[in-house]
């Protein structure tokens, strides 16, 4: 990945963080954390991934976004100086599940030993 689409990723996860946070009023995307943003070569779709304090919400959450992505790219336009705002997809972020789970199972292990 170049440095330039990095750069471009890190600034799109904390603009779309102040915006969930800060400026989007659906009661559906409470507690939202944005953990990684992906953005394509050609900047033209980027896969945002996100975490819910309440999992049982997942589903909600994500339509809620899907709802909410047209207004948080437009709210980008205004935050982000780059000639093109990507398309944003949501996608719910499984890999801190799946970090607790190996941090239970090696838990575990050090128990029985």
């Amino acid at each position: 990945m170049s440095i330039k689409i990095e750069r471009i990723s890190d600034a799109l996860i904390e603009e779309i963080s102040y915006i969930l946070n800060n400026k989007v009023k659906n009661k559906d995307i409470n507690f939202v954390t944005v953990t990684d943003v992906k953005v394509s070569n050609d900047l033209g779709h980027a896969k945002v991934y996100f975490t819910v304090l309440d999992e049982s919400k997942i589903d909600i959450t994500l339509k809620a976004l899907k709802e909410a992505s047209g207004f948080i790219r437009h709210e980008l336009r205004e935050r982000v100086d780059i000639r093109q705002i990507p398309e944003l997809s949501f996608v719910y972020d499984e890999s801190i599940n799946e970090a607790k789970k190996i941090e239970d199972i090696i838990e575990k292990l050090h128990e029985e030993n």
